[in-house]
């Protein structure tokens, strides 16, 4: 039998406990929680208000404001998180290595407002 052989070269985290892959992990070092009250709309007449929210995330570090508008936010955040993986690698794709190299995104409840 083949064996195949994975490499995993960048890791990108968009986390309730912030966006950046140190920010979240120190968070998970020190025992923070990532969980708050609702902020991104007035949650008084839900029975839950708290939730995960991305406490720091700015968009537009990583898609053009004319993009962001296609998009509903769980792909903003897929993408900033691709992003910061593509960056913690230093992976440089060419026609040479691209054939080679693989994604996996997975997303639990997406696209909700769309």
């Amino acid at each position: 039998m083949d064996k195949k052989r994975v490499v995993v070269t960048g890791v990108g985290m968009v986390t309730p406990l912030g966006t950046g892959t140190e920010i979240s992990w120190a968070g998970l070092l020190e025992g923070r929680s990532g969980i708050r009250r609702v902020t991104r709309f007035d949650p008084s007449q839900l029975e839950s208000q708290i939730a995960g929210e991305i406490p720091d995330f700015e968009i537009d570090r990583f898609i053009a404001l004319k993009e962001q508008k296609k998009m509903d936010r769980f792909i903003h955040l897929g993408l900033a998180a691709a992003t910061l993986a593509m960056e913690d690698s230093g992976l440089k794709v060419t026609a040479d290595n691209a054939d080679k190299i693989g994604v996996l995104v997975g997303s639990g409840i997406g696209g909700l407002p769309a």
